[in-house]
């Protein structure tokens, strides 16, 4: 399914799809998720406008989901839709995403902390393999497949407290984030510590220890703002 970017110069600068996969069984959300996860890690660019059949032979996919996915993310208000030329990636301001991770440390750090005291180990441990993913992207510079697994340990996590609305309201925000540091990380060799807290994490849970939960929160959640952020490290 993914093209052989060396063969294809003039598509160098756009992210492979990745092997789909996960909880839903419609290719159109699949697709959908892939794209989300290209624009929040920084590899579709604010203000520039692609179009469906470009962004179909860059990631290796016919062009009907593509454009079906692209209007999905236009209605989450990720993409414009530009008449006759395609979808123009939305801009997010320094404000916005400084709002979107305060009100995110406010739901998520209580609420994973909690789930110390709360969460079965089996659950927990359910989490394991996606926090692998995780780390596994990291060491091959994956950054859809990264911020695609972490959408997936990080929601997983918060669904485990209960509550159907919060886990939306969470996936919302992380939707309407960027991360164009991740880039960087990569490069300086610092993205694989970062995903290695997932796994930090998650042995803090099933050791009940609500002190390291905290911190570990606290500190990974620092990093959407300070190094994942940046534009260049």
């Amino acid at each position: 399914m993914m093209r052989d970017m060396a063969q294809r110069p003039q598509e160098a600068d756009a992210p492979a799809l990745p092997r789909l996969g996960g909880r839903r069984s419609s290719y159109r959300e699949r697709v959908a998720d892939a794209l989300r996860a290209a624009l929040i890690a920084g590899e579709l660019r604010p203000g520039q406008v692609y179009s469906a059949p470009s962004l179909a032979a860059r990631f290796g996919v016919s062009a009907t989901p593509v454009r079906e996915a692209m209007l999905d993310l236009a209605k989450e208000g990720l993409v414009d839709t530009v008449p006759n030329k395609g979808f123009r990636v939305t801009a997010v301001s320094e404000r916005q995403l400084d709002e979107y991770t305060h009100v995110r440390a406010l739901i998520e750090t209580p609420t994973v902390e909690e789930l110390a005291r709360t969460a079965d180990r089996v659950s927990l441990e359910a989490l394991r393999p996606a926090a692998r993913e995780i780390v596994a992207a990291a060491a091959a510079g994956d950054l859809i497949a990264y911020v695609e697994a972490d959408n997936r340990f990080h929601l997983g996590l918060l669904a485990l407290a209960g509550n159907a609305h919060l886990v939306e309201v969470v996936a919302d925000l992380r939707g309407r984030s960027r991360l164009y540091g991740l880039t960087s990380l990569v490069e300086a060799g610092r993205l694989l510590a970062s995903a290695e807290e997932h796994l930090e994490l998650l042995d803090a849970l099933l050791e009940r220890d609500e002190k390291a939960v905290r911190e570990i929160m606290t500190r990974h959640l620092g990093h959407v703002r300070g190094l994942w952020a940046a534009a260049g490290d």
